[in-house]
């Protein structure tokens, strides 16, 4: 990318980020897919091609406020409730949380705007969905973007062998753990999501309380790996479409060493973009960055 266009974007960028605030909510508007009976909700902001973005722990739809406007003028961008959260169903009882249900919410939602394939944006247990989508369904990505969460095959090499990851997953083994859910309430999940943003707290607070967090921990229980972390069954598939990857290094819950020969799992373009001053929300503590390198990328690859 040259540095006049880096420069045009950001600028662009910076603009619509500042738009978001009050009026986002009322701006965008709000669909349900269904997957097998269960109601996924759904906003969605724009036309043209397809953009499906997916949220992770603790988070909605709302988690991509600074890439919606961002990305609304060129591009269909919707933003989902995962199950288990804000509007969306919450079906009872963990099984109901395994990855091939949590894929085909994805595809619920891109069929249900009218679309056949669609670019995935995913962070965290968004981007392990994302990451996933693309194995299992690739005939409905076009694109795949993952924001902080390394390839699954990375994740359990390094909980297998780097000490220091074994270390900063301590959480997902305790929110494993039966019961875990009733150490957690709505005023703690804003507070992990948005402590540094008092616009968004309202918003997220509200969201958590028609939250179902025993089904947010569910996540963990039925896909985050277990000790002793051997993989188990055959290599997941490869990916063959454009592959964008942004990381926030100063993430303290999944460690940069993850990101190590992910191209080895790929076989189609593979773009890295590590950010040193960010944390796990990279596209809450860089979205400027983050929205010019994906309007820049998504051109490229359209």
């Amino acid at each position: 990318m040259s540095a006049l266009r880096t420069t045009m974007l950001l600028a662009a960028c910076v603009s619509a980020t500042t738009l978001w605030a009050a009026d986002l909510t009322d701006d965008v508007t709000h669909h349900y897919a269904d997957n097998d009976g269960v109601k996924i909700h759904y906003v969605s902001l724009g036309e043209g091609p397809l953009l499906v973005f997916i949220h992770g722990f603790p988070d909605y739809w709302y988690s991509w406020r600074h890439q919606l406007r961002a990305l609304a003028k060129d591009y269909q961008v919707v933003a989902m409730d995962q199950r288990g959260y804000n509007k969306s169903d919450k079906p009872k009882g963990a099984d109901h949380y395994g990855m091939p249900h949590l894929v085909n919410d994805v595809v619920a939602v891109i069929q249900d705007a009218g679309a056949v394939r669609a670019t995935i944006v995913g962070h965290d247990w968004g981007g392990y969905v994302a990451w996933s989508t693309a194995m299992l369904r690739p005939e409905h990505v076009s694109g795949l973007v993952v924001c902080n969460l390394p390839h699954p095959t990375n994740l359990q090499r390094e909980l297998a062998h780097n000490p220091a990851q074994q270390a900063a997953s301590a959480y997902a083994r305790t929110f494993q753990q039966p019961g875990a859910y009733k150490q957690l309430s709505p005023e703690i999940l804003t507070h992990i999501v948005a402590k540094n943003d008092k616009k968004a707290q309202a918003h997220y607070l509200e969201a958590f309380q028609r939250s179902d967090i025993e089904a947010m921990l569910h996540y963990y229980t039925q896909n985050y790996p277990r000790p002793p972390y051997t993989p188990s069954g055959d290599p997941l598939p490869r990916i063959g479409i454009p592959v964008l990857q942004f990381h926030g290094l100063a993430d303290e819950a999944l460690l940069p060493s993850g990101l190590n020969d992910t191209w080895k799992h790929l076989d189609g373009p593979y773009t890295l973009v590590t950010l040193p001053g960010a944390g796990h929300w990279v596209h809450h503590d860089a979205p400027e960055q983050v929205n010019a390198t994906l309007l820049d990328w998504l051109g490229r690859n359209r």
